[in-house]
């Protein structure tokens, strides 16, 4: 039954907002909470984060003229109130859907979305860039306010930007959306740093009517500002910066506040707007606000708990009867104890993703061999580099989406000293409704270009566990990463023994003689499926399955190339300078001239939707694959 949304329904845009008296806002709020509610529990996404921020979404936009006055979000999660109340409260049972609305902000969407957010720790930087352009362009009345939760907060990125905003003559707002979570909870010294000044409001509250004081005196004239302002500087240098880290960056602190009032947050908000230069706003909220199941459950699994009785919070599981495939991550994560538990130099290093890694077991057994390192990929990466000098072996297990922002890391403290750290890319390929900010496409290509480098993917679960095996031991030299999909995959039988693969060694699962599959990774079982479709028509297809991006296993390479006439390449990455590319150039190199045909993901940005519809978009559904041999071989 549709909850009942009489104000929510007469609000298209932010001006019709604005229209309502601020003792409004509270209903407001309590209808587009329940609307978010309704969607996501029939549509799935992401769901505490955007509860948590519904008063402080509701607050920004009656106080500040977007999307004139640019509003950025620190990661898309906490959007969804947002998305609503800018024009697309009618689209939003889209969310995430093949051709609907994205589930992150997106500059092409709607000029409400001032910047594209997927990743996090990027909106200070970006409202500091805004802020300084919106000065070159003589836009004095623009203003530019930046939202970031804690977990962000531990990202290098926001530091860097927070360090260059205390020396910046700009003029922009950072909001500190401040809940104690990321997806897991909050790791790192900033998070207890937060605890603690949120738990000293007699202090708070003494600062703040000192500067609401010095505020109302530089009011009254310049002179009247020249003596508060002298004021405020002396202040600062005895009580302010040794009690405050943002004051410490000559950053303005205005907060603790509680970031469900939204009376409060819109009279607080209309002050702060008035103040130049650089502030913080420090908000405490609580991720699924308002939804008591979400509130006061697991509120990692309420982050994105898929579908869900509104009424119960009963999250709905599969019904199936039949024994169903383990999902890879979990895979992962059993390997991953079952190996340390033989090996006492394994250790697991991850960048805030303990749970969506499946290491949370491993923790909970071994907790002083697992490490999150809050959402800090760089720092994740030289971690485990320091781990591998003194005779450890790290997996660092970092979603391929993520591992690029630690690119100069691999390269330049891994792969260059030739250490030994097993990178464990999860969520590689197309990852479904998150979009084009979090598909895992480039890693076969980013990494197959860095000397040292072993680049390797499992066709299916029992060659995951034996890549992992293959990676600790003692023979097996250098860094190497292991790429897998997010979600279940295709094998039900229990677990064999370990079986070492050889480095760069493929192996021929189907023999032909009219065409040949060269696959990577587990895209290579709908190739198995394309095969035995054309022995039905009559067409004998060889299927080999190669493993290693690199080292190229070079012998097979070889059978295949002077064996066969008409090749296809697929893979579940980027076309341009992957396995495909890989083929081609040793074909090039070693004289061989045959067609080669490469099927994987475009040279362009894929948006969101299942895999299997994005699988058909790019051309390597079992369908399009069928098509592309019969082309090829003229039938």
């Amino acid at each position: 039954m549709q909850t009942a949304r009489p104000l929510l329904d007469a609000i298209e845009y932010p001006a019709d907002l604005k229209k309502l008296p601020i003792q409004e806002l509270p209903q407001v709020c309590q209808e587009l909470r329940q609307y978010i509610v309704d969607v996501v529990s029939e549509k799935g996404g992401h769901f505490g984060a955007s509860l948590g921020v519904v008063e402080l979404t509701v607050a920004i936009h009656y106080v500040f003229n977007t999307p004139y006055d640019q509003l950025i979000w620190d990661v898309g999660h906490q959007a969804y109130a947002h998305k609503i109340l800018t024009g697309r409260k009618k689209q939003f049972p889209t969310n995430r859907e093949y051709g609907g609305l994205s589930g992150f902000p997106t500059r092409s969407e709607s000029e409400y979305d001032a910047f594209g957010v997927g990743h996090a720790s990027t909106s200070v930087s970006a409202a500091l860039g805004m802020s300084i352009a919106a000065q070159y362009n003589n836009e004095t009345d623009r203003r530019v306010v930046a939202v970031i939760g804690d977990g962000a907060l531990t990202g290098g990125m926001a530091l860097e930007a927070l360090n260059y905003a205390g020396t910046s003559d700009s003029n922009a707002l950072i909001i500190v959306n401040d809940n104690g979570m990321s997806i897991d909870p909050n790791v790192s010294a900033f998070k207890e740093y937060l605890v603690k000044i949120g738990a000293s409001p007699s202090f708070n509250t003494a600062r703040n009517n000192v500067k609401e004081l010095l505020h109302k005196l530089s009011t009254h004239g310049p002179n009247v500002e020249r003596i508060a302002l002298k004021i405020e500087q002396s202040i600062k240098g005895t009580l302010f910066d040794q009690s405050n880290f943002f004051e410490s960056m000559n950053l303005r602190y205005f907060g603790p506040v509680d970031g469900h009032n939204v009376e409060l947050l819109v009279k607080t908000l209309q002050d702060i707007k008035e103040i130049p230069g650089i502030k913080v706003f420090h908000c405490l909220t609580r991720k699924g606000k308002g939804y008591k199941f979400s509130e006061e459950g697991d509120q990692t699994a309420w982050h994105s708990p898929g579908l869900f009785d509104k009424v119960t919070g009963e999250i709905k599981k599969s019904t199936a009867t039949t024994p169903t495939p383990k999902k890879y991550q979990d895979v992962f994560g059993e390997t991953m104890i079952e190996l340390a538990r033989k090996n006492p130099k394994i250790v697991a290093v991850t960048p805030a993703m303990l749970t969506g890694s499946s290491l949370t077991k491993m923790f909970r057994e071994m907790p002083d061999r697992v490490f999150d390192v809050g959402i800090a990929e760089q720092h994740a990466v030289t971690f485990s580099a320091g781990l591998a000098t003194r005779g450890l072996l790290p997996f660092c297990n970092i979603y391929s989406t993520f591992m690029q922002r630690a690119y100069d890391q691999v390269i330049h403290d891994v792969a260059l000293q030739n250490l030994k750290v097993v990178f464990c890319l999860d969520r590689a390929g197309l990852v479904g409704t998150d979009g084009a900010t979090h598909h895992g496409t480039y890693d076969i290509a980013y990494f197959r270009t860095i000397p040292n480098m072993v680049v390797s993917a499992p066709m299916n679960e029992e060659e995951l566990r034996n890549l992992l095996y293959t990676a600790q031991l003692e023979e097996t030299r250098g860094p190497m990463s292991i790429r897998y999909p997010r979600g279940q995959g295709v094998m039900t039988a229990e677990n064999k023994p370990f079986e070492s693969i050889p480095l760069g060694k493929g192996r021929k699962l189907r023999d032909g003689k009219d065409i040949a599959f060269l696959s990577l990774g587990t895209v290579g079982n709908t190739v198995a499926n394309v095969c035995e479709a054309l022995e039905k028509k009559g067409i004998k297809a060889a299927h080999y399955d190669l493993r290693f991006a690199k080292p190229l296993d070079e012998n097979l390479l070889r059978e295949a190339l002077s064996t066969y006439g008409k090749i296809i390449t697929v893979e579940d990455g980027c076309i341009m300078g992957g396995i495909g590319s890989a083929v081609l150039e040793f074909a090039a190199d070693n004289g061989y001239h045959m067609t080669i045909r490469r099927m994987g993901i475009p040279d362009r940005f894929v948006e969101h939707g299942s895999v299997e519809e994005l699988q058909k978009e790019c051309g390597f559904d079992a369908k399009s694959l069928e098509r592309t041999a019969l082309r090829i071989l003229g039938t």
